[in-house]
């Protein structure tokens, strides 16, 4: 049964590249080929875990492609199945067979059609990739794709301001659990000094002979999953991005935010399970975060006056429960509670519409004063308090803002003297000094050439942070991300100066990413006399190839799986040493505002509404 395995990852993509060749306006042939595509996935999906089942249920784990060899390293894709895989496959083929068969007449006649159809079986395809990887790096293939669809998704109707808005919010949530996923991954490399397969990860002697001396690493590397999963499944403090994903169409967000994507960071849970489950600290630590994003969630659920929002609040009130669940053991409860939230949710999401309606006529025949509830016979400062906090959603996206970006905006607003000359004159001066000083073996013992890798992360962190806030130029702010990943690049090699190939392989889609994108912009500037960052314009509308051009050029440079860049990043972590935290935080902190000022340069450029004034402009809202 081992060489089906694939079978599941090649059947949606497959179904992936047929969808890109059927013409735009051929709806049935896009329809039917995504239902068709999740209906093969769904019979495959039920046929294979019932014969497994009958078999005996032993997990199953399939070395399936070395893609990077070197000594001491191997990347390779592991695929793994149990119990966890089995319902999260029945989970998401069901629900993707019923929404794009919802969704045939939802979106019939939609602008965005064909966009829609392609963009579902994309997700599906990393859905699926994710939850039957055997190992972190395949999971995290799988993980990247997820984010990449759902912002594509919540910005489904690019023609409005809000969407688009809330999709770079979304995403930058998603960064931050990218980064924690990927912290993890260096500190296991560590740990275990190989890419360790979930397979050995359940082995309970293993795992414990290895964190017996190594306990404060493994609590780093639990943390780490945990704020992956608080990301992904909208625990606290990151609950706000899940009713803001709600902007997109009503099937996207029953199959993302209702079901499936927002349960991945319960599936990370589950997986990582056999490492963390000796963790006292925790797993209190991860019962008291369900606990209270709990209680948050339902306080916040009972006031919102959007039906989206409510059933969003509800869900992440109910994942923090799982939270408490997969914290005491209660793995089959787990995964039974999953499929009962996701199945409730996504039915809740698709019948948003007619409800409303239903019942905004229904009141007016068969009014009903409020019902008494619990909270009337508590003190009315401690209720009023609450309601007014539950209002204001407990005021996390100011939390996030005036803690997180606001910042680390006002850090690179400092730096709005280096304009790309001044630049040009003072960094790659000294950037030729760094590679020179490189190979000057004399220096390698003085304490200031050890201190030069932070420094170097350090401007490279920087750079990418000017090019978060730049207001004017994008090819200013594109050519700025490209020279920080060059001195993350020439830190890790002064870390350790046996990485040159690693670091000319990381920088390899670089070069190639930012060499696109600066042809793109260069092009659509002969078809638009301004092209500036101070508001979004709208591009895509009339020049769709070049806004794919620019968005796949800006997925490269973040480190999707298009280029070389995504194996590099993993070997660029591989040469920082544990215990240089503050080298592997400002590379991760560079990771995290490289993603964020790519992605804001696509949208201000190619999405929201269209800057010349002839086109229909929608309202701020949906």
């Amino acid at each position: 049964m081992d060489h089906l395995l694939p079978l599941f990852v090649l059947i949606p993509l497959a179904g992936f590249v047929i969808s890109l060749a059927i013409p735009r306006r051929n709806e049935l042939a896009l329809s039917r080929t995504a239902f068709l595509t999740s209906g093969l996935l769904l019979a495959l999906v039920l046929g294979f875990t019932a014969i497994w089942w009958y078999a005996g249920h032993a997990p199953l784990n399939v070395k399936e492609l070395v893609v990077y060899r070197t000594p001491g390293y191997e990347f390779f894709l592991d695929l793994y199945f149990d119990k966890v895989t089995a319902v999260y496959l029945f989970l998401g083929a069901l629900l993707s067979f019923l929404i794009t068969i919802y969704s045939r007449y939802y979106l019939h006649r939609e602008e965005g059609f064909k966009r829609f159809f392609n963009t579902v079986l994309l997700f599906i395809t990393g859905y699926c990739l994710t939850v039957i990887s055997g190992n972190l790096e395949t999971l995290f293939i799988g993980w990247e794709v997820l984010g990449v669809t759902s912002f594509l998704l919540i910005a489904f109707y690019r023609d409005r301001y809000l969407p688009v808005k809330n999709a770079v919010k979304v995403f930058s949530i998603y960064r931050i659990g990218d980064i924690g996923l990927i912290l993890a991954m260096w500190m296991s490399h560590h740990l275990w000094h190989e890419n360790i397969t979930f397979l050995k990860l359940g082995n309970y002697a293993l795992v414990h002979d290895e964190l017996q001396g190594h306990t404060l690493v493994g609590v780093f590397i639990s943390v780490m999953f945990l704020i992956a999963a608080s990301a992904k499944s909208a625990q606290l403090p990151f609950s706000s991005w899940l009713p803001r994903a709600m902007e997109g169409p009503t099937p996207s967000s029953a199959i993302f935010y209702g079901s499936l994507s927002v349960h991945m960071g319960v599936f990370l849970l589950l997986r990582t399970y056999p490492f963390w489950e000796q963790q006292v600290s925790v797993r209190i630590a991860i019962a008291l975060l369900g606990l209270a994003t709990s209680a948050m969630a339902t306080f916040t659920a009972r006031v919102q006056s959007s039906v989206k929002a409510q059933i969003a609040y509800s869900s992440i009130a109910q994942i923090g429960l799982i939270f408490m669940e997969i914290a005491a053991g209660l793995h089959w409860l787990a995964l039974v509670h999953v499929m009962g939230n996701a199945f409730l949710r996504t039915y809740q999401l698709l019948v948003s519409p007619s409800v409303v309606t239903y019942l905004i006529r229904e009141q007016f025949f068969h009014f009903s004063p409020r019902e008494h509830t619990i909270e009337d016979s508590w003190p009315k400062r401690l209720e009023y308090s609450l309601y007014v906090l539950s209002l204001r959603e407990w005021n996390l996206d100011a939390l996030l803002y005036r803690r997180l970006w606001n910042p680390l905006k006002a850090l690179g607003r400092r730096l709005d003297v280096m304009g790309v000359r001044r630049m040009l004159q003072v960094f790659v001066p000294l950037y030729l000094v760094g590679v020179v000083a490189l190979y000057r073996s004399d220096l390698g013992a003085s304490w200031s050439f050890r201190a030069l890798p932070v420094l170097f992360a350090l401007l490279g962190c920087l750079l990418m942070l000017r090019a978060f806030v730049e207001r004017l130029h994008v090819r200013r702010a594109l050519i700025m991300i490209v020279m920080g990943h060059f001195w993350v690049a020439l830190a890790v090699l002064f870390n350790e100066r046996t990485g040159i190939e690693h670091a000319l392989l990381y920088l390899s889609g670089i070069v190639v990413s930012g060499a696109v994108g600066y042809l793109a912009i260069m092009r659509l500037r002969r078809h638009e006399r301004k092209v500036d960052l101070k508001r979004f314009h709208g591009h895509a509308y009339e020049h769709p190839r070049i806004g794919l051009a620019f968005l796949l050029a800006c997925l490269g440079l973040a480190g999707f799986p298009i280029t070389p860049t995504f194996i590099g990043e993993d070997l660029i972590f591989a040469h920082i040493h544990p215990d240089q935290l503050v080298l592997a935080a400002l590379v991760g902190l560079s990771f995290v505002v490289d993603g964020l000022a790519l992605i804001r340069l696509y949208a201000r450029v190619f999405l929201g509404p269209h800057v010349k004034t002839y086109h229909e402009v929608a309202y701020r809202s949906s």
